[in-house]
């Protein structure tokens, strides 16, 4: 490494003194501010002892105390890497044709890996000839962060890491599936990181990242049928009576006994054979043995509190799955929620979780279906259940006269929807 006088080291954007203290192995150079960071680099380069921590750990609790910056030397030292780090974005700009959108920015805290102008105005180019270009599937962790998942479903030590960041500039969810360069895990690092998002489920990803709000995009009447499949006579039955679309708000009614949980039971059998839809499950206010009993099916739930669950509580469980339904169907996806059940919930709640079901014009489509004693109101499709006919073991017990959908004609055409007229009209006398 060529010696660097003070001027120059000045002028370094703090990812690149970073770098060069790498280089000389000064210990702790991330604690330093930057002033002290660059004495520490000059020392180093002629020879004496950098006024870097000592390699040694102190004995005394004390001393390990004075070695870390207070927090006002902390802020500081953040703002100054704001600060460099925004220069040489700036500096980096300017040397290429256009600008990337917030969704393709490279990570700051993952080191500043791009072209540098050159002292005579040109671009000079530091990375690596080509990158490595990769694509998986995103999964969120608690923390904000996550991974791309090579092998999507399982965890391996292929999967590439993604800062918080990154998931919140480019406004990913679970399931995204992402492409971009990576760079290769540095020594105390186990796995990957991705450098940047060039793409988020095949569209360019500063495109998806600048998607509107979803509550200012159009909304119409569902108009294509979720098939449930004849072979169950619950789903038959409810295709007879009171069809579903995609994007249709459902309640599936009725007193306790009468099915209304083995109904959306059923219905998650139908649905998560539909390879265009993210299927996401919430039970909130149910029975814990519920709760055990839906963990060791099929459909694993996004989220579960008990009855035991205060109002509050179980609003804060069931609004961040319907958050990430709502952005899947803005950026054009079929997402499909299912709630057992709204009775907990304070009735506003209820109301707001079902009136994100909607089928966006020219985009993707939400559907909410939730169990419930009555009907929330805004409801597209009704399914109720009859307790007489649940008391009597006759199922499935759908209440024919009590379950409807409006503008059937959208879903299954002017024919079927006659025929749904004919059906309710006997089942009423008519």
């Amino acid at each position: 490494m060529s010696i660097v006088d003070r001027a120059a080291l000045e002028s370094s954007p703090l990812a690149d003194l970073h770098a060069m203290a790498s280089e000389l192995s000064i210990d702790g150079y991330r604690r330093l501010r930057r002033p002290e960071l660059i004495d520490a680099i000059l020392s180093r380069q002629e020879g004496r002892d950098a006024d870097a921590p000592s390699r040694e750990e102190p004995e005394d609790q004390d001393e390990r105390r004075e070695e870390l910056p207070d927090a006002e030397e902390l802020a500081e030292a953040v703002a100054d890497e704001l600060k460099d780090d925004e220069a040489g974005g700036k500096r980096r700009r300017r040397g290429r044709r256009g600008g990337r959108g917030r969704g393709t920015a490279r990570e700051d805290e993952q080191g500043e890996e791009g072209g540098e102008p050159s002292d005579d105005g040109e671009q000079r180019d530091e990375r690596p000839p080509s990158e490595e270009i990769i694509e998986g599937v995103v999964a969120l962790v608690p923390n904000g962060s996550g991974f791309v998942r090579i092998h999507p479903g399982q965890e391996s030590d292929d999967d590439v890491y993604i800062s918080a960041a990154q998931v919140k500039r480019c406004e990913l969810l679970s399931g995204d599936r992402v492409a971009g360069p990576r760079r290769p895990p540095r020594r105390s690092e186990r796995f990957a990181s991705m450098v940047r998002i060039d793409t988020i489920n095949g569209q360019p990803a500063e495109e998806v990242a600048d998607t509107a709000r979803f509550d200012d995009l159009p909304a119409a009447f569902p108009s294509e049928l979720l098939a449930l499949g004849a072979e169950d006579p619950t789903m038959a039955a409810i295709e007879l009576v009171a069809p579903i679309g995609k994007g249709s708000r459902v309640t599936i009614t009725g007193g306790p006994g009468t099915g209304k949980t083995e109904a959306l039971r059923r219905l998650v059998f139908s649905l998560i054979g539909h390879q265009d839809l993210h299927v996401l499950l919430v039970l909130v206010g149910v029975r814990p043995e519920e709760i055990s009993d839906w963990e060791a099916g099929p459909l694993k739930p996004a989220a579960a509190v008990n009855f035991a669950a205060s109002a509050d509580a179980q609003s804060q469980a069931l609004e961040p799955v319907i958050d990430q339904a709502r952005r899947w169907a803005a950026r054009g996806s079929h997402a499909v929620v299912l709630i057992d059940t709204l009775d907990g919930l304070h009735p506003p709640a209820a109301r707001k979780a079902m009136a994100s079901a909607r089928r966006i014009l020219g985009g993707g489509t939400l559907t909410v279906v939730a169990t419930a004693g009555e009907a929330v109101g805004g409801e597209t499709t009704v399914i109720a259940l009859d307790a007489s006919k649940a008391r009597a073991g006759s199922f499935p017990a759908v209440d024919v006269g009590g379950s409807a959908t409006m503008r059937p004609e959208l879903l299954v055409g002017e024919e079927g929807a006659q025929a749904l007229a004919r059906t309710r009209a006997q089942a009423l006398g008519g």
